[in-house]
């Protein structure tokens, strides 16, 4: 796994300088003015808020798992449920949002549960797309936990489903990754039932 690089707060700084300027061009190229009132602080303002959406570039994700790890015998599954994100889709940098699943079956060890919805933000706060995302969640957890398996679901809207192109309001893309004993079908079949979702789902 990645290791973090987070930025000192001059790094921040000029990093924000930067990125606001790219923004006060681009307001200049779609046609508005940046100086004007409604706009004049929304380049610094963007650059902030652009920064802190992207965190996950500069978050260990292992760090993260391994500062809460417990031994534990008992648990069939953990499942930890309904975990809100917001990512942007890396192919129109519009955002995409929803819920993650995680479950998982001890093997002597479990993790905080916090750290379950901390791990989704890292890979989360990235340009990304749902698959990738989902897989990525599911692949670190197995890596930095002993487990006999994980799986993990995202259920999410896009905006550019929504905005544009085909601009389909209800749209909801569903995707999961597994590893271990998720892999055969009664173990899937009970975290599904679990979610109360269909499980048909193969």
């Amino acid at each position: 796994m990645e290791e973090a690089k987070d930025m000192s707060p001059e790094e921040q700084q000029r990093v924000c300088r930067e990125l606001a300027e790219h923004y006060r061009a681009i307001i200049s190229l779609l046609g508005d003015d940046p100086d004007r009132e409604g706009l004049r602080k929304t380049p610094e303002r963007a650059a902030k808020a652009m920064l802190k959406l992207t965190k996950g570039y500069r978050q260990s994700a292992q760090e993260i798992i391994s500062s809460a790890i417990f031994e534990h015998t008992g648990s069939r599954i953990v499942i930890v449920r309904d975990i809100e994100f917001y990512s942007f889709c890396e192919h129109h940098l519009l955002p995409f949002f929803g819920k993650v699943h995680v479950g998982y079956i001890p093997n002597g060890k479990i993790v905080g549960l916090s750290k379950v919805a901390r791990l989704v933000e890292v890979f989360a706060r990235r340009f990304q797309v749902q698959e990738r995302l989902t897989a990525q969640i599911c692949q670190s957890l197995s890596e930095a936990l002993a487990t006999e398996g994980v799986i993990v679901m995202v259920e999410a809207r896009h905006l550019c489903m929504q905005m544009r192109g085909v601009e389909k309001q209800g749209a909801v893309t569903v995707t999961y990754d597994c590893t271990g004993k998720f892999e055969e079908e009664t173990w899937r079949r009970e975290f599904y039932s679990l979610l109360g979702k269909n499980s048909n789902v193969q």
